[in-house]
């Protein structure tokens, strides 16, 4: 198999750190976050996602499943992020706006597509209160470590 040639002035980005270390920043705030508002219980409600609501009265394993759904889920933001700057090279440079509005969009997506479409078919009502903490959770401690982690960890080869 022979490797890839680019020409001089392109170079591939290797993506593995930033998506390693901004998954795991945001999904460890995320988590932390999530303990401290709704308590220990958090990675069972996410297993019930997709186990379906008896879930949420599961186990160990039921619990640890939570956690690695949750994590799933951050790694899956943070390669989404690092892909899409590949097209969009300014996500990169301006980081710190774009990281704030991947917040939004992380949030969005997770209220609008995956809670309706997950075991629980959860889709309201919305209070305001927790509009806004959910947004400011999800910009400041999910979009501002992906997006710092791409600017600072990805390199050209």
């Amino acid at each position: 198999m022979s490797d890839a040639t680019y020409p001089e002035n392109v170079q591939p980005i290797h993506f593995l750190r930033p998506i390693l270390i901004g998954g795991a920043i945001a999904g460890a705030f995320d988590l932390t976050s999530a303990f401290l508002t709704f308590g220990w219980k958090v990675p069972l409600t996410v297993a019930a996602g997709l186990l379906g609501a008896s879930a949420v009265s599961g186990g160990a394993f039921t619990w640890i499943l939570g956690v690695l759904l949750h994590f799933t889920i951050a790694f899956g933001a943070a390669t989404v992020y690092c892909l899409a700057s590949r097209r969009l090279p300014f996500l990169a440079s301006n980081w710190l706006v774009c990281g704030m509005f991947f917040g939004i969009a992380v949030h969005l997506v997770m209220n609008l597509v995956v809670l309706p479409l997950c075991a629980f078919h959860y889709m309201g009502p919305y209070e305001y209160r927790g509009l806004v903490q959910g947004l400011l959770v999800h910009m400041i401690l999910i979009g501002l470590p992906i997006s710092f982690s791409l600017h600072r960890f990805s390199r050209w080869s």
